[in-house]
């Protein structure tokens, strides 16, 4: 059945609907308030999205649930997300590793750390994702202190409690010393302490505390004393953002490159700053800024437990109203309150915005190094895994890569980056001036093989040894042009492949079908970084040549000024204009009189000629 036949049975109702490619791989999954509306909008228009240029001539068959109401949609996209983590998809890296706090569901409930939300395996009340684990068992740590929960499942002794009793981490559930309602009262503070309402919290601890003492019962009353000064020695560490202790936000602040993204998420509870968390986006391949932050709202949230939802979301992107109404109403049902999404500027707003920003963007910053050690400490994994799947005679122990640069045809150089066992070699970095290509006329085939014969025919002149890959920065047009540069050369057996940059595709001689490694891998890692360095020698060549272009001036057409003269003049004066029309004797309070003289001269008397032409007087030959 073709498309066309398939799109006539889909129904206009809500649902999830699932696009599949020629091997019957789920190559996307979306959701929508109306299916067929949504589906067929996939094929009758022209898409500016490199995405969608690329996605679309792939699908080759479409299948779809049906649900009761958008929000229902949201959910089973985001489980068939996870499920089969979809090419076209942008995905939340490792978001089924983020570990949770676990208040289990017992007579007596512990506190665990889980990574796993199987109720049907460990039923009880979650709260998270924490992306920090270190920062989450320093949390712990402090729960355990303010609030001794029961440690073990099972009682370790039949008659007496065990070692965490006398140590004051345990009031002894296992043998009555407490009763099931004073013990609930602990649970509910340890659920406000989690759900980030400390003030609420010392309240509460601050009246049981008087509530024992009235009561002479001040071994109790001593242990919530404790609590209540330890919550409070918390509080003071965390950073005051509103004077209004009722304000409760998540702050939510997106950074990129040209192949991965980071966010970070700032807590905003009880007016205070009370946590951060980061999360790597494992594929930055999307229509927008909008489309990302949509997609990791329904991904957090759908992870985050029912009490860590805030009354608030605040993020700079405006989202349609349609998407905005789904995901408050959806958010608000879950919390069992309202919860409002708001990216409206404000004063206030621009400030905790702007403060997410600089969490995000250095994050951004950690996953680039991170990901540069991993490359760095495991390069001949990476290298066995390229060679592998690029088929490649040779271990890729050196690579060269080229990339062209110029402005509509103008100033075209290029530049040859050398990487040695996944590292830059910048001793054995080149950069050529490409001669073939008439300046102001573009023609990026024709410099690629100017620069590769170059290159390669001096290398066999001088006998020295070729590298074990070679990258043309470009699609199948580049590779075929470097690939014939080869053959009339007569090199055999030479690795070469290209890489075109926007969905990171490699390709290889006589295959039409590119190679495409998979995300965040230290192989694809390595091919974008080895792209991005030559383009940046590349373009820091070009940039150096018309700088050089610029500083030349007319200054440059008078004999007998000095080099030092001409900087001084442009560096005060700004032009050449404003130059011509200063008197000798501004000149001379900047350089000498015969300097000076020189530069009257050749300016007054270009304009003299200048004035003479206009009036259509003839200059004596």
């Amino acid at each position: 059945m073709d498309i066309k036949e398939q799109l006539r049975l889909i129904p206009e109702s809500a649902g999830s609907y699932q696009f599949f490619d020629s091997e019957n791989n789920i190559i996307y999954v979306g959701k929508a308030k109306n299916l067929k509306r949504r589906v067929s909008s996939y094929f009758n228009k022209k898409h500016d999205s490199v995405k969608l240029k690329i996605m679309v001539p792939q699908i080759k068959k479409i299948e779809f649930i049906i649900t009761n109401s958008e929000v229902e949609a949201l959910i089973l996209e985001s489980h068939l997300i996870k499920k089969y983590k979809p090419k076209y998809n942008v995905l939340l890296k490792d978001d089924k590793k983020f570990p949770y706090f676990l208040i289990t569901k017992e007579d007596y409930p512990r506190i665990l750390v889980t990574r796993k939300r199987n109720k049907n395996m460990l039923e009880g009340k979650y709260f998270g994702p924490y992306t920090n684990a270190k920062s989450m068992y320093t949390t712990l740590d402090l729960l355990k202190k303010l609030f001794p929960l029961k440690q073990c499942k099972t009682p370790k002794f039949k008659d007496r409690p065990c070692i965490y009793y006398q140590i004051g981490r345990c009031l002894a559930p296992c043998q009555k010393l407490i009763s099931p309602d004073e013990y609930k009262k602990l649970i509910k503070n340890v659920e406000l302490f989690l759900s980030g309402k400390q003030m609420l919290l010392v309240n509460e601890l601050k009246n049981l505390m008087e509530k024992y003492s009235e009561n002479q019962e001040y071994e109790k009353a001593a242990k919530y004393r404790d609590s209540y000064f330890d919550v409070l020695k918390t509080i003071e560490k965390q950073k005051v953002v509103y004077e209004n202790t009722n304000i409760n936000q998540d702050i939510i602040s997106l950074s990129k490159n040209d192949y991965m993204a980071g966010i970070s998420l700032l807590q905003i509870r009880d007016g205070r700053l009370t946590n951060k968390k980061d999360f790597e986006i494992s594929k930055a391949d999307y229509d927008g800024d909008e489309e990302i932050i949509l997609f990791f709202i329904k991904e957090y949230y759908l992870m985050t437990g029912d009490d860590d939802i805030p009354s608030e979301i605040i993020f700079s992107y405006e989202l349609n109203t349609e998407d905005k109404t789904m995901i408050e109403d959806w958010l608000s049902a879950k919390k069992g309150s309202k919860v409002s999404i708001n990216s409206k500027k404000t004063k206030k707003n621009d400030d905790i915005l702007e403060l997410a920003l600089k969490n995000s963007q250095y994050h951004l910053e950690e996953m680039k190094v991170k990901s540069l050690q991993e490359l760095q400490n495991n390069y001949n994994e990476a290298g066995s895994y390229i060679q592998e799947k690029l088929k490649l005679s040779k271990f890729p122990h050196r690579v060269e890569c080229f990339d062209i640069s110029h402005i509509q045809g103008t100033n075209t150089v290029a530049s040859m980056v050398s990487f040695f066992n996944g590292m830059p070699k910048k001793s054995e970095y080149k950069r050529y001036k490409i001669k073939s290509v008439p300046n102001g006329k573009p023609d990026d085939f024709q410099s690629m093989k100017e620069v590769v014969t170059r290159r390669y025919s001096r290398l066999l002149k001088e006998n020295l040894p070729f590298p074990d890959l070679i990258i043309i920065d470009g699609g199948k047009g580049q590779l075929s042009s470097a690939v014939s540069i080869f053959k009339e050369l007569g090199i055999e057996n030479q690795d070469i492949v290209s890489l075109a940059k926007r969905i990171e595709e490699v390709f290889i001689p006589n295959n039409s079908q590119s190679v495409i490694f998979p995300l965040n891998s230290p192989a694809l890692y390595f091919f974008q970084r080895i792209r991005d360095e030559s383009h940046r020698f590349a373009i820091t060549f070009h940039r150096h040549l018309r700088e050089k272009e610029a500083l030349h001036s007319e200054l440059d057409n008078i004999k007998g000024l000095f080099e030092k003269n001409k900087k001084l003049l442009l560096e005060k004066y700004s032009s050449v204009a404003k130059i011509s029309k200063l008197t000798k004797e501004e000149l001379m309070l900047l350089l000498t009189s015969h300097q000076a003289v020189l530069v009257y001269n050749y300016f007054n008397s270009a304009t003299l000629k200048s004035e003479n032409k206009t009036k259509g007087v003839k200059n004596d030959r």
